[in-house]
């Protein structure tokens, strides 16, 4: 064997072994990716998507830029599995009009009141349960944040997003925000506080968290998306321009 093979198969080996490693990483991410996806996608599908986007990491990683593979191969991961997403648009023509109803009834609520109604409102004026609401709210989060064309406004998916400051932290605004989170937490009903507390503060995967509860993990993901949703709810409320 010449000295040049000699280094590119020791380089193949590294290669590899890196993409072995770092399959926990990709099994985190899988399951702390918040999907309710129609029939024909399955967590397997996401699992293999991801895994490309891992190899793709591994091929592209440069050990002298000092950066950690793991930080390198998070977004690749995440972003391999959400082009496929896009890719396969699977939002049917049915969820895609439950979707535009609830963000009509949003805004006209909101248009109302003068705030963001919550759920049991929607439901309510929907003519259907608080439940029925989730999984469409679950629906429209997912499509803002993999940017499926057809997916909610920009003000719905804001309302569906993980709340954030633009302040550093530290500020007296970023303090203020933590402190309304942190009461707006306590005061969601159950199960919505124990997805939240479970999921950001014990960062367990979303299987997980559907064991603690005796639920699927696809209810999870609902009731997830219901509560970032309360949460920013009452984060508008507080600061309307928020």
């Amino acid at each position: 064997m010449s000295e040049a093979e000699f280094v590119t198969g020791a380089a193949d080996l590294d290669r590899d072994q890196l993409i072995l490693d770092h399959i926990p990483l990709l099994q985190h991410i899988v399951g702390r990716m918040s999907f309710d996806i129609p029939g024909r996608v399955q967590r397997d599908d996401l699992f293999g998507w991801g895994m490309r986007g891992l190899i793709e990491a591994a091929d592209s990683f440069d050990p002298g830029r000092n950066l950690a593979f793991s930080t390198h191969a998070f977004p690749r991961v995440r972003g391999a599995i959400l082009d496929e997403l896009r890719r396969l648009d699977f939002l049917p023509r049915g969820r895609r009009e439950r979707l535009k109803e609830l963000e009509r009834v949003v805004a006209e609520l909101e248009q109302e009141q003068g705030a963001p109604p919550a759920p049991e409102e929607i439901a309510a004026r929907l003519g259907t349960t608080v439940e029925e609401v989730d999984e469409v709210m679950h629906s429209a989060r997912v499509a803002s944040w993999a940017s499926l064309e057809g997916g909610p406004s920009e003000e719905l998916g804001a309302l569906l997003s993980d709340p954030r400051s633009e302040d550093p932290v530290g500020s007296a605004e970023w303090t203020e925000m933590k402190d309304l989170l942190v009461r707006s937490i306590a005061s969601l009903p159950e199960p919505e506080k124990t997805v939240i507390t479970l999921y950001y503060g014990e960062e367990l995967l979303l299987k997980e968290i559907g064991t603690v509860l005796g639920v699927t993990e696809s209810r999870v993901s609902q009731v997830h998306s219901a509560a970032l949703y309360r949460l920013n709810r009452e984060l508008r409320k507080a600061h309307p321009l928020v």
